[in-house]
């Protein structure tokens, strides 16, 4: 199959500029030429008009003279009821009326009849206009011939003009539109060069940016910000790939190396119960990592924006998430503290708090539940060495940790605050961290109701 030919859009531009500039020019010369046709005519039917009513004035004042003095271009007949010729003007028939009598029946004053000039000596067509003249007992007629045929030629001269000029003149316009979009789409083209050159990785991740503030211009500034965008999720995605090797190989390491070891000692000496809990500790750390990994990515590829809701009792939940941890403080609220949430995220965000708390902690960690109105409050505070205001939003970041205090060793993964935050914000809360005095204070407001 014959593949359709490709036109560029400077091709496609131009030969719509032509249709348009040739359809406009051809209605405006048609316009033209029928403006001009009906202008003539007028003229004609007009100066026809006058000389016969010229003339019967002075029939009637009987100061006629012979022949009728008129313009070359016209011929004059006064004729009187039985159709006889009585007067006459230079050139005019001295015997036949112009006029046969089925076309003078019915004529009222100012009537106008085309006839062909040859009828009257005359090349091409003429004009003919009626006025009556005389007493009334003695009704005379005078007629008044005018040729159209300059008429005629004048408009055929402009015919021949138009049809001559018209296509010059679209032309010229078509070159120099040709022109004027070549320069108005070289920037496009140079957009076009730079993604190419980005795409096979000759330059950097950057476009050309024109220097008029037209709309291309906003099309490149958008560009540049979308590669931008694109190229920090890339190194995102990289530094989140390596980090999670990174935690995935930990624990692998570790049970590659504890069988080594146990494959390596004598027969029997193996304490076999011993290894099998690391082992099992460390398969739960590689699930509990893997299902935060699974949260973040769905999270990424835009999961639901809501997610399963349910009426609960947040006092109860979170009650409950406590008892699993020795040593919390708690105090239950007096009243029931109810929300709409789904309660299994509002539990890993309260266990993944207290968790990051029980790390840190020096000896304290408190939970708190309250009610405000149209939001409820979780609040986690313990009395460790507490997170610097310069770094609190950074916390948030996957696999972040901000000093030895927060090491691997002491059990994160770098993911429990992300999860949190990512949590709370498809609940529609947020999360804020605040000072303890000492300590850390974390701070959940969830909408009271998400329905």
């Amino acid at each position: 199959m014959r593949r359709p030919t490709e036109f560029s859009l400077r091709s496609r531009l131009l030969w719509l500029t032509v249709l348009v500039m040739t359809a406009g020019l051809a209605a405006g010369g048609i316009l033209l030429i029928g403006v001009l046709n009906f202008a003539l005519l007028r003229a004609v039917n007009t100066e026809a008009l006058d000389t016969a009513r010229g003339v019967a004035k002075l029939i009637n004042q009987d100061q006629l003279s012979l022949p009728i003095p008129v313009s070359p271009a016209m011929q004059v007949q006064v004729i009187d009821g039985q159709n006889r010729v009585l007067a006459i003007s230079a050139g005019a028939d001295r015997l036949v009326p112009m006029l046969r009598p089925d076309e003078l029946d019915g004529m009222a004053e100012g009537d106008l009849r085309d006839i062909p000039g040859n009828r009257i000596g005359l090349s091409g067509g003429a004009r003919v206009v009626m006025v009556p003249a005389g007493p009334p007992t003695a009704p005379l007629r005078v007629l008044v011939a005018r040729s159209t045929d300059d008429l005629r030629q004048g408009v055929h001269l402009l015919r021949v003009t138009l049809l001559v000029a018209f296509p010059l003149l679209v032309g010229m316009l078509a070159l120099i539109k040709w022109r004027i979009l070549g320069a108005a789409l070289r920037p496009v083209e140079a957009l076009r060069a730079g993604a190419e050159e980005i795409t096979g990785g000759t330059r950097a991740g950057t476009l050309p940016v024109p220097e008029a503030r037209d709309e291309i211009y906003r099309l490149a500034v958008t560009l540049n910000g979308m590669l931008h965008r694109l190229d920090a999720a890339r190194a995102r995605q990289r530094a989140f790939v390596a980090d999670a090797a990174h935690e995935l190989r930990s624990p692998l390491t570790t049970m590659r190396t504890e069988l080594e070891v146990a494959q390596r000692l004598p027969a029997g000496s193996t304490d076999w119960p011993a290894l099998s809990a690391d082992l099992l500790a460390d398969v739960e750390r590689l699930s509990r990592l893997v299902d935060d990994l699974l949260l973040l990515a769905r999270s990424d590829d835009g999961g639901p924006a809501m997610p399963r809701l349910a009426d609960i009792d947040l006092d109860a939940l979170v009650a409950d998430v406590v008892s699993r941890y020795p040593d919390i403080g708690y105090e239950r609220p007096d009243t029931p503290v109810t929300a709409t949430v789904e309660p299994d995220a509002i539990g890993r965000v309260v266990a993944n708090l207290i968790d990051n708390a029980c790390r840190h902690a020096r000896s304290r960690v408190r939970v708190e539940v309250a009610d405000e109105g149209t939001h409820r409050l979780i609040t986690v505070t313990d009395d460790g060495p507490g997170i610097p205001e310069a770094d609190r939003e950074r916390v948030f970041d996957r696999f972040t940790r901000l000093d030895d205090a927060r090491a691997r060793d002491a059990g994160g993964s770098g993911l429990g605050l992300a999860i949190v935050r990512e949590l709370v914000r498809r609940h529609g809360g947020t999360i804020t961290l605040g000072d303890a005095n000492p300590g850390l204070r974390v701070d959940v407001r969830l909408p009271a109701n998400n329905w």
